[in-house]
């Protein structure tokens, strides 16, 4: 069975994708388009992280003082990129929604690859004054604005259309190609940072991983043309075609638990990894003044680790719940800057992998799960919207505020045992979600529609007899 033909089966199981050899074929045909989408919205995403750590706050803001004060600047920067996501999340969820997941995915790569490169172009701070942060803010909100619509579309494009029973497994690697993502990013630097001197890798060598992005974009692109929607959304865009019963308002309406549950869950992971992923580079530059290329090869091993675990975590996901993996993740998650940091503190390399990559491991017990859990709190006629609006408003106060807190509490207290409690305080507040879920290993996405069809009915009759 091609899987043109499987995604477009009629009957009363297509969507349920049974575990035959040619529906496991086209399965990972649509697991394929949506990493490579994924894969090459990260990379850019993470590269600006990377960067503004390394090099922006040097390159476009040079007389903010110390230089704790620049990579701060830099940092408020990258937060602009993540208040942009949720109003993408919204805009792209309405549109996938009532349109489709895969053209929406198809501009929001396109937007993001054009913002990247000319991120890659951008003069100086010594070149254009003022004008370099600001069209860099310009830039940067493009990017978050594609962002907050590729998440929700690349994963729900995988998870309606996998199998009940194996949906955590399947829907956790478009997560795993984050890392990939992130991993060209820092192999990409490290190369550049390695083989030039320090006065050109700040000067040029940098823009290269920035312009290689119209490169992974075009592939990208293309491969998401190559796919087709799942047939249980076309059977909901379908039934609402005539009405209005779709996107973020109706989500905030009709499940505002959902959206509220998705938001905790997604707090302390998405610190916990900003924590990881950038502030271990500030703190180990600022206070160490650790080898840059020493720390992206370190990194560049960590993220490798984290794309072997985290398939493994949905697949663990699916056998024992998902419940008690994410509530380990929390609370593993919450100890881990109390034995990182004194690891860094030995700047001895090795440990230093160690420390961060035990980081990512129990990160991944939180964000392997996330989209079979996500797409398992809505239903198909608003569940972009829903995963997205969850996903990417916690952004704001979570990952785009991580480095920015940590560095301040380093540069106020001189110490990392703020940042520790920090993490601490954001893994309770996610561990005290999870324990108010419902458990849906297993769930039927059509059992979820036709729970709110008959809600909707009910509504309906009520309203009438009334």
């Amino acid at each position: 069975m091609s899987v043109n033909q499987r995604l477009t089966t009629d009957g009363p199981d297509a969507g349920r994708s049974p575990d035959s050899k040619g529906a496991t074929k086209g399965l990972k045909t649509v697991v394929m388009a949506s990493m490579a989408g994924t894969v090459v919205e990260w990379y850019e995403f993470f590269l600006y992280a990377t960067a503004a750590s390394l090099v922006f706050g040097t390159v476009f803001f040079p007389n903010a003082g110390t230089q704790l004060d620049g990579i701060i600047a830099a940092f408020l920067t990258y937060a602009v990129g993540f208040i942009a996501r949720p109003l993408g999340g919204i805009v792209f969820g309405q549109i996938g929604d009532r349109l489709g997941r895969k053209h929406t995915l198809q501009v929001t790569i396109i937007m993001i690859g054009i913002a990247t490169f000319l991120i890659g172009c951008l003069p100086g701070f010594d070149s254009i004054g003022y004008w370099a942060p600001a069209l860099l803010v310009a830039l940067r909100f493009i990017q978050g604005f594609a962002l907050g619509g590729e998440w929700g579309g690349a994963v729900l494009l995988v998870a309606e259309q996998s199998p009940d029973r194996s949906r955590a497994f399947w829907s956790s690697w478009p997560q795993a190609a984050v890392p990939i993502g992130n991993l060209l990013a820092t192999l990409v630097l490290l190369t550049m940072s390695g083989i030039l001197p320090a006065d050109q890798f700040l000067g040029w060598g940098w823009r290269v991983a920035f312009w290689l992005s119209a490169v992974i974009v075009l592939i990208g692109y293309y491969i998401r043309t190559h796919v087709n929607e799942a047939p249980i959304f076309l059977e909901a865009r379908a039934a609402n075609e005539n009405t209005r019963r779709y996107g973020a308002l109706e989500v905030v309406r009709r499940y505002p638990g959902g959206v509220l549950k998705a938001m905790g869950l997604r707090f302390a992971e998405n610190i916990l990894y900003y924590i990881i992923v950038s502030f271990s580079i500030v703190y180990l530059v600022t206070v160490h003044q650790y080898d840059t290329s020493q720390l992206l090869l370190a990194l560049l091993i960590a993220h490798a680790v984290h794309f072997a675990v985290i398939p493994q975590v949905g697949r663990l996901a699916d056998r024992i719940g998902r419940k008690p993996v994410y509530f380990a993740g929390a609370v593993l998650g919450a100890t881990w800057a109390f034995f990182a940091f004194p690891l860094f503190d030995t700047l001895n390399p090795v440990l230093i992998v160690f420390a961060i990559a035990v980081g990512l491991c129990f990160h991944a017990l939180m964000y392997a799960g996330q989209p079979a859990i996500m797409s398992e709190m809505f239903p198909t006629r608003m569940r972009y919207s829903g995963v997205s609006l969850g996903y990417q408003v916690t952004s704001i106060i979570a990952g785009s505020l991580a480095p920015i807190i940590a560095s301040a509490l380093l540069q106020q207290y001189h110490s990392w045992v703020p940042v520790a409690l920090y993490i601490l305080i954001a893994c309770a507040i996610t561990g005290v979600t999870v324990l108010t879920l419902r458990e849906t290993r297993g769930v039927s996405l059509r059992d979820i529609d036709a729970a709110d069809a008959r809600r909707s009915d009910a509504e309906v009759s009520g309203s009438v007899s009334s």
